[in-house]
């Protein structure tokens, strides 16, 4: 997914198994995508040879989703998992957390 989020542009699996240079058979690299398409994180565009495949969503979406999927389903104590993950940020990223809630949008 990597390899794809990084990309501007819709990728082939022989462009991303190079990309990759792990020694990776096409077929290997075919099979993952096949699977990601699947699950509904990449598209393929079946009209070009060889395939085209994209992703669904940004990295940042789909990062934001993962964290949404944890507040809606791993816990009933919603306060006690914020509280931890936000004792656990960088003051950094605290403070990228107190403008984004106090921005007013």
């Amino acid at each position: 997914m990597d390899a794809l989020w990084d990309s501007d542009a819709p990728r082939t699996a022989y462009e991303l198994q190079a990309e990759l240079d792990r020694g990776l058979a096409s077929t290997t690299v075919l099979t993952v995508l096949g699977r990601l398409e699947r699950k509904g994180f990449v598209t393929v565009d079946r009209g070009s040879r060889p395939h085209h495949y994209q992703p669904v969503s940004s990295r940042a979406e789909h990062m934001a989703e993962l964290m949404h999927d944890v507040l809606r389903g791993g816990s009933t104590d919603r306060q006690a998992v914020l509280e931890r993950f936000v004792n656990g940020v960088s003051d950094t990223d605290a403070d990228v957390l107190r403008k984004l809630l106090t921005r007013g949008d």
